[in-house]
């Protein structure tokens, strides 16, 4: 049966980190974007990633840092994986990431269709990404919990393929994510206001549903 990966992001308390895992999440991501309001620090970051078990990774997402800050958080958290939500070109995720898995985020347009967006070539430009979170674009960085058009993108081209790993993100619940799942079929899924009770805040009784309404897609394929 396919697996699909589950991210929990935006995580800022242990007892939500905790949960995440408890519920079967395979990685979870604290955000070092001082201007979000998930924002945690490097240090708060380590804090937290200390209550992970073994085999769910952390994920460290910045928006347009500086080798210093990156160099912080790889302090902080040194196993985690980078995720890039800014104006990172290729060659600079490279620089920051030196060797490390990271993930790029692409960021689709809402309204009608996915115009102005190309998926293709935006993944072979980010060929070395470990994984491309697809997510909508909203003012500033991130999807701010907007779902885009799902049936605008090119999800099962052949230039995809397997070797190219989306993450379906963006307006992603409890609700809609069995759908999304069968519909794009994503390598993994990453949700953050979906199972929120307030902004950073998660609610363990919508982790839990969404993590089942995972596994429900799963076993449909």
């Amino acid at each position: 049966m396919h697996r699909t990966r589950i991210k929990i992001c935006g995580l800022t308390r242990e007892a939500d980190v905790e949960q995440a895992a408890a519920c079967g999440a395979d990685a979870v991501g604290f955000v070092l974007y001082p201007a979000s309001p998930r924002h945690v620090t490097a240090e708060r970051a380590g804090q937290l990633a200390r209550r992970l078990p073994a085999f769910v990774t952390p994920v460290l997402l910045f928006v347009n840092a500086s080798v210093e800050d990156v160099d912080a958080g790889l302090q902080a958290v040194p196993h985690a994986w980078l995720q890039f939500h800014g104006d990172e070109t290729p060659q600079r995720c490279a620089e920051l990431a030196r060797g490390r898995p990271w993930l790029r985020a692409a960021r689709v347009p809402l309204g009608a269709g996915a115009g102005g967006f190309d998926l293709l070539e935006f993944s072979d430009r980010f060929a070395a990404a470990a994984g491309l979170v697809v997510d909508a674009q909203a003012p500033g960085y991130g999807g701010g919990g907007h779902a885009f058009d799902w049936d605008a993108l090119p999800w099962s081209h052949p230039r995809l393929g397997a070797a190219v790993r989306v993450v379906l993100s963006g307006g992603l619940t409890p609700a809609n994510v069995t759908d999304g799942v069968r519909r794009v079929r994503p390598w993994g899924v990453d949700v953050s206001s979906g199972v929120e009770a307030a902004k950073g805040i998660k609610d363990p009784a919508k982790m839990a549903a969404f993590v089942a309404a995972v596994r429900q897609a799963d076993a449909g394929y």
